[in-house]
């Protein structure tokens, strides 16, 4: 007789959860307990859920289980951004950062194992690609961070490694656990997905689940585009900003975050900015100025801080709401751009392991 797997209910949502108790046979109310024990008050065990009835727990350790990656290097940074570097259980990792910025705390989870678009300025190109997260491994990032912080955070951002709507649907599901009220009661206003364009997933994304939006943009054309984010050689420019703008097209408060990493010489002139301007005519949108990240085996430099404000303030001019992020992390390569854990990517090569390091702090 074959052993049937085991299910993990980490990452299932709530409907999901009620239909897997169903499949048990039992009523559909002790799923929603499961799932609050698990993501809301943190257990795993599931003879610690003493609302479920002892036989129902019984029935669920044969068939079910909590499976969630080790976190194997916790690298705390000087400016309280910590970095984890976790151990799935293939033995493939992934990194989830934690940003702290005041009352905020902000989670930078993963939705794959490397990435497959190659933007030419991303050091987590450069592993290449392994493999799509399941959502219990997108969502276990988030049930670490709480119980390793002692509070879920306020803000989600799938911004790690991997472009989320490649991983469609695993990374939906993880979002709708983020905000549901039996779990983490993240707004959906504080819950963001990153993408760098993929426009058929995009359009999908906003008839099933509803966060906020920010775009890997980095060029105001779509030949400098090529360059830098690819994948515009597949998804155009001429067809990315209608497909932004029909996103939040139901609702007049939202604004698309434009991200522009700056790179000295590159994308960081004054026509730049001019040539962004016309691009995003008529699209309410944010634009987040990234300084670069150099790392080993790239030629871009980052922009000096006087032409960064320049461009900043002729965005500014012209009515654009523009920030200049403040790069966190630098001292254990946890910024944006800088996510390289210990990936093999197809190739076989290893990349070089990251130490930790213990920051004594004042």
């Amino acid at each position: 007789m074959t052993d049937v797997p085991k299910t993990n209910l980490l990452g299932l949502t709530k409907y999901g959860m009620e239909a897997y108790f169903d499949e048990l046979g039992t009523k559909a109310f002790h799923g929603r307990n499961v799932l609050k024990w698990i993501h809301k008050h943190g257990v795993t065990d599931f003879d610690a859920m003493t609302d479920v009835p002892k036989a129902l727990r019984e029935t669920l350790r044969h068939r079910a289980e909590i499976v969630m990656p080790r976190i194997v290097l916790a690298q705390p940074a000087r400016d309280g951004t910590i970095k984890w570097l976790l151990e799935l259980s293939d033995g493939q990792h992934i990194e989830t950062v934690y940003i702290p910025d005041g009352g905020r705390s902000t989670i930078c989870v993963s939705s794959q194992v490397g990435c497959a678009l190659d933007c030419s300025f991303c050091s987590t190109a450069q592993q290449g690609f392994n493999r799509n997260l399941s959502s219990a491994e997108i969502i276990s990032q988030v049930w670490l961070a709480t119980r390793e912080l002692g509070h879920p955070p306020t803000n989600v951002v799938m911004m790690g490694m991997g472009e989320p709507l490649a991983n469609f649907d695993n990374v939906v599901p993880a979002m709708e656990l983020m905000q549901e009220d039996l779990a983490y009661m993240i707004s959906k206003t504080r819950v963001t997905i990153s993408t760098s364009g993929i426009v058929p997933a995009l359009r999908r994304l906003r008839e099933v689940c509803d966060v906020s939006l920010a775009v890997s943009l980095h060029a105001p054309d779509n030949a400098l585009r090529d360059e830098l984010v690819p994948i515009n050689r597949k998804y155009p420019l001429e067809e990315l900003i209608p497909a932004c703008k029909e996103f939040i097209q139901n609702d007049k408060r939202r604004k698309i975050t434009w991200e522009y990493v700056m790179l000295d010489g590159v994308n960081d002139s004054i026509t730049h900015a001019q040539a962004l301007i016309r691009l995003l005519q008529g699209v309410p949108s944010k634009v987040n100025l990234i300084p670069f990240n150099p790392f080993p085996g790239n030629s871009y430099r980052t922009s000096p801080s006087d032409r960064v404000e320049a461009f900043r303030q002729r965005l500014k001019r012209a009515g654009i709401i523009s920030t200049t992020r403040k790069t966190r992390g630098d001292d254990i390569d946890a910024a944006c751009g800088q996510l390289v854990g210990k990936v093999r990517d197809r190739s076989g090569r290893q990349i070089k392991r990251i130490p930790i390091v213990q920051e004594h702090r004042p």
